[in-house]
């Protein structure tokens, strides 16, 4: 009667969630936009629930969308399936797969509850290239596996301090005290 009640307003205030908490899976992205996934399939094979489905191709000097010899042309999570271990997280050799804090996944139809690639792939952030494109200049296969591969130039933007323009600048001008 007298006790702080616990009742969360949920889905008015929500409640922050865990940093390993296992919500939605994610398709990572190498530094220069390349997807990491490899199209090995061995996330579907780790799968308990048979939720995952991939199918592999071979990627081509015309159209590069990983580093590899394959990427995965076809991906698929079915979240009415999905049980959220993470066994197809620990099964991935390339760190392509994570999963993210998005827990809200509640739909009122079941076609769009089975995810396709282009909902499960991390977007773009500045600096990368939409694939397919050729890998890094002067680089191979082992260097992006290596983690060996340069990402976009970090940027930093102070606003109303010296060399303040309209975008960000490379964090070298700044630190330069010049603008480009």
């Amino acid at each position: 009667m007298f006790k702080k009640k616990n009742t969360e307003q949920y889905p008015e205030e929500k409640v922050p969630t865990a940093p390993r908490y296992h919500g939605r899976h994610q398709l990572n992205r190498h530094p220069d936009g390349l997807e990491k996934c490899i199209g090995c399939e061995l996330c579907a094979w780790a799968c308990p629930a048979d939720a995952i489905y991939v199918e592999g191709a071979d990627n081509t000097d015309a159209e590069r969308y990983s580093p590899g010899e394959r990427y995965g042309q076809v991906y698929q999570i079915n979240y009415l399936r999905c049980i959220g271990c993470g066994l197809c997280i620990e099964a991935c050799p390339t760190r392509a797969l994570t999963m993210t804090n998005e827990y809200e996944m509640a739909d009122d139809s079941r076609a769009k509850l089975i995810f396709e690639k282009q909902d499960l792939l991390a977007p773009l952030r500045s600096g990368m290239l939409a694939p397919p494109h050729p890998m890094y200049p002067g680089s191979t296969d082992e260097d992006y596996y290596l983690g060996k591969v340069p990402g976009p130039e970090p940027t930093v933007d102070v606003p109303g301090g010296p060399g303040h323009t309209a975008e960000p600048q490379p964090a070298a001008a700044v630190a330069e005290g010049g603008a480009r």
